[in-house]
């Protein structure tokens, strides 16, 4: 073997084991990423609609609580259609009215309370889609992580396919390699720049999508420190599976619809007794009437007649039958989150015991398989085959460790989500529209 192809054989063993030890010994973690949740929540444009949202039906219960306002009308009453004289005969004159109507005892607090607790589902919707979007937020961190780490693997282990490219081209000009050989690591190399052209294109995707989240300008990258640590929890999956059924805010979310029903069937109720309206009025005539035109008051009071009953059983079951549904999704809600925080739990267990298995085995494994590879082809004993295929096994245990460490980072983002618990970063800050409120 000449000198040139054993400097090239030490690069190559260097490489490797260059990409194990920075597997194996990389704490950084994502130092930006807390920066990037709070830009999300502070500016995110779902997040502001829901809080808009919010805000406008909190303006709702003094409307509907209150009194309609009063109706004041003027009458010219009973002129003679020949004359129109206001001095002819003693009924003629002009009458000023007023009249409020006042709704059954109960009906305008039920009214106020029904658009309360409308306005609390709101409350509690823009509340927990806080947690949603940070989860997205981590969620797009995390496979950004990976794409940057697989981009960065692929053009070093692309680098090294070009060494053993030249490697191969000097042992075929020396007699002791085969042109079939250097064949195989061209083929090997154009399959490397697709994999990579592919990465950067998922990479774009993923910017795109924070840039989304974060109310961006579609231009603006990212450039993430590195490797990251690999974050740990000592919460059972007891203790995710209450947090999820008490803590989350769509539990409160559920329980103001099923009061907001409720209330609905107790106005239902209510409208089986008459509104009552009470007016006054005052009719003055004309000073030159016989009488002297003396001027009359009235007043008294009017009642609507609810005698339609069968609307009034129909609005009864339809309340009846909105509680009965929102109990139903309220229960589908609490089971449809223990299933997503079991899942996540198993999945962060799974991926946890996988990225430990590669860190502390399969990588060094890979790496010890193929610089004995690399030896054996060295004095002729290994075909070039068998050196191309330990390469790609130690390529793809390096992207199979950044993949899983990464799914490992988003079921724990997952979990937080469904839990309200937080595990990557300090909790929440969610703001109301009076003062800041960190939930715990």
């Amino acid at each position: 073997m000449n000198r040139r192809a054993l400097s090239l054989d030490g690069k190559l063993i260097g490489a490797i084991l260059l990409s194990a030890s920075c597997l194996i010994a990389s704490p950084l973690h994502a130092e930006n990423l807390d920066q990037l949740v709070n830009e999300a929540l502070t500016s995110n444009p779902d997040l502001a609609a829901a809080r808009a949202r919010w805000q406008q039906f909190t303006y709702q219960a003094p409307q509907v609580g209150s009194l309609q306002d009063p109706e004041l009308s003027f009458t010219f009453s009973s002129y003679p259609n020949d004359t129109l004289a206001s001095d002819e005969t003693p009924m003629t004159g002009n009458e000023l009215r007023l009249a409020q109507k006042f709704p059954f005892p109960g009906k305008l607090a039920g009214r106020a309370d029904l658009s309360r607790e409308q306005a609390r589902w709101f409350e509690a919707v823009y509340r927990d889609q806080h947690y949603l979007v940070a989860r997205k937020v981590k969620d797009a961190w995390y496979r950004l992580n990976y794409n940057q780490q697989a981009i960065k693997v692929t053009e070093r282990n692309l680098a090294l396919v070009d060494d053993i490219i030249r490697l191969t081209e000097v042992r075929y000009e020396t007699g002791s390699g085969l042109q079939q050989d250097v064949l195989k690591a061209q083929v090997k190399r154009s399959q490397f720049m697709e994999r990579l052209i592919s990465l950067r294109q998922q990479r774009a995707v993923i910017q795109s999508e924070l840039n989304r989240l974060t109310n961006q300008r579609s231009e603006v990258s990212y450039e993430l420190p590195g490797d990251f640590e690999l974050v740990t929890t000592d919460k059972s999956l007891e203790d995710f599976k209450r947090a999820a059924t008490e803590e989350r805010p769509m539990n409160s979310a559920y329980q103001s619809l099923i009061s907001r029903y409720r209330y609905q069937g107790q106005l239902a109720d209510l409208d089986d007794y008459p509104d009552v309206t009470l007016f006054a009025s005052w009719r003055y005539r004309d000073n030159n009437l016989p009488d002297g035109g003396t001027d009359f008051i009235s007043a008294g009071v009017s009642i609507n007649l609810p005698i339609y009953r069968e609307k009034r059983r129909a609005a009864k079951a339809e309340a009846r039958e909105a509680v009965y549904m929102a109990e139903r999704q309220a229960e589908e809600f609490r089971n449809a989150v223990v299933e997503a925080v079991r899942n996540a739990y198993a999945r962060m267990e799974e991926t946890r015991q996988q990225a430990e298995l590669y860190r502390k085995g399969i990588i060094p494994q890979t790496s010890q398989s193929f610089q004995s590879a690399l030896g054996s082809y060295q004095v002729g004993k290994l075909e070039f085959i068998g050196l191309l295929d330990a390469l790609m096994t130690t390529y793809q245990a390096e992207m199979d460790y950044y993949r899983i460490s990464s799914e490992y980072m988003r079921s724990l983002a997952w979990l937080e989500a469904e839990s309200t618990l937080p595990l990557i970063g300090p909790p929440l800050q969610i703001e109301d529209r009076k003062n800041s409120e960190i939930i715990n």
